[in-house]
């Protein structure tokens, strides 16, 4: 998995290190960071998984206010936010008008919030090995972020596998 710095993240998505100061990485991508509020994101997850927790580090690396909801049965969440039971993954965040189901990548949040496509939101389904939060060395299993919305889903990216 590349792994971004702060500074190459911003530059990455065009967003200037000056304007992005107290405003998390997202800013200048939405009315709401335009206006000066920083973007954050609400995330439930159980209290007992570790891997939720490193994921949501990955976030916060990446510049986003993470508020945590822990609870301990997570199905009326994703029913709640339309989450289809092939897409659901351990962990179900909310960030403006879109749900980021499971191990999704920073930088794919990102450009979600960029583009700003008709949709429910992004998933990673299961919990693929290599995947943010999910690292174990060098290994990481090919696996796909799915743009998914009521009648229609989408391949949004792709991580291709690798044993070293």
């Amino acid at each position: 998995m590349q792994v971004f710095s702060r500074r190459s993240f911003l530059a990455r998505f065009g967003v200037s290190l000056s304007g992005a100061i107290g405003l998390g990485v997202f800013a200048g991508t939405t009315a709401k960071a335009a206006t000066g509020l920083k973007v954050s994101m609400h995330v439930y997850k159980s209290p007992w998984c570790g891997c939720c927790g490193a994921w949501i580090d990955h976030m916060r690396d990446a510049g986003l206010d993470v508020r945590v909801t822990e609870v301990e049965d997570l199905a009326p969440v994703k029913a709640r936010y339309g989450v289809p039971q092939e897409l659901q993954s351990c962990h179900t965040g909310i960030i403006e008008d879109y749900v980021i189901e499971g191990h999704v990548p920073a930088p794919d949040v990102a450009r979600l919030l960029k583009e700003r496509p008709e949709a429910t939101g992004l998933s990673v389904p299961g919990m693929p090995v290599g995947s943010p939060g999910m690292e174990q060395g060098a290994r990481r299993d090919p696996y796909e972020v799915v743009l998914f919305s009521p009648s229609k889903r989408s391949v949004y990216a792709r991580y291709p596998g690798r044993t070293r």
